[in-house]
């Protein structure tokens, strides 16, 4: 999917950012204008660089000497007191960053691996990032991490807004398709309230009927889908006048909807 997304957008750079479970060798040689930041797992072998040739017989060294897991890192480096930016609040951490390889899922490639401790403990870390990423700086790496929270919010109002993964299927293929026909539901909703069904009103009008939301700015997919959902009802079976929606936006939801049948049929 990666390597998919650098060929549609070759002329941008891409930075991935996922949790520990994406790591191995599926990460090496990706093209060059995409940048891997994961979750460094407690049990990984970190080893210095590659020593230069020493112009004997025999293959050159691939890794330097063993540096060891990142708790082991974690009892040597220095940490720096850092200002950074994440989930909306500013708060002061403090990091430890190294260059080096982790031969078993990135094999030559150099990295960069990031330990933060969110207090002035003496020892231990909170947190080992690793990054292919050689020119963010600490606070860069750390306030990246956390932009991979609205993917865990997909994954939690997708099935309890929409009922992805609800269904049940009794053939291979539809088993297959029900999730990702889902999710592809999720991205049509949130495309065409981004082109025809915003108004700028909508948090407003919702702070209204609920005054508890007393911070709420933006809307929520269910927001969204409360607005797709008047729409379409008023396209079936309301007149269209100056209050109800345009025939473009009603063609622009049956196009939208005919699409994702089309594509997954």
């Amino acid at each position: 999917m990666i390597r998919f997304l650098a060929a549609c957008h070759w002329s941008r750079r891409i930075d991935v950012v996922a949790d520990a479970a994406y790591r191995g060798k599926a990460l090496r040689d990706l093209p060059v204008s995409v940048t891997f930041t994961t979750r460094l797992p407690s049990h990984a072998v970190l080893y210095r660089l590659a020593p230069p040739p020493t112009g004997r017989r025999g293959r050159p060294r691939l890794k330097g000497d063993r540096l060891g897991t990142p708790a082991e890192l974690a009892a040597t480096p220095a940490f720096t007191a850092q200002a950074v930016t994440r989930y909306g609040r500013t708060k002061t951490v403090f990091t430890a960053e190294t260059t080096c390889l982790w031969y078993g899922s990135f094999h030559t490639q150099t990295v960069k691996v990031l330990l933060l401790r969110e207090d002035a403990v003496d020892t231990g870390y909170d947190l080992a990032l690793i990054s292919t990423d050689l020119t963010a700086s600490a606070g860069q790496l750390v306030a990246r991490y956390p932009a991979r929270w609205s993917i865990e919010v997909t994954f939690g109002e997708a099935p309890g807004i929409l009922g992805v993964g609800q269904a049940h299927h009794r053939t291979r293929r539809a088993v297959q398709r029900g999730v990702p026909f889902g999710l592809y539901c999720y991205t049509i909703t949130v495309v065409w309230y981004a082109l025809h069904g915003h108004h700028p009103q909508d948090a407003a009008e919702h702070r209204a009927r609920a005054p508890w939301y007393l911070t709420k700015t933006h809307p929520a997919f269910s927001d969204m889908t409360a607005n797709l959902r008047r729409t379409i009802i008023a396209a079936r079976f309301m007149p269209i006048d100056a209050g109800q929606p345009t025939d473009t936006e009603i063609r622009a939801v049956q196009e939208a909807w005919a699409a994702a049948s089309a594509h997954l049929a």
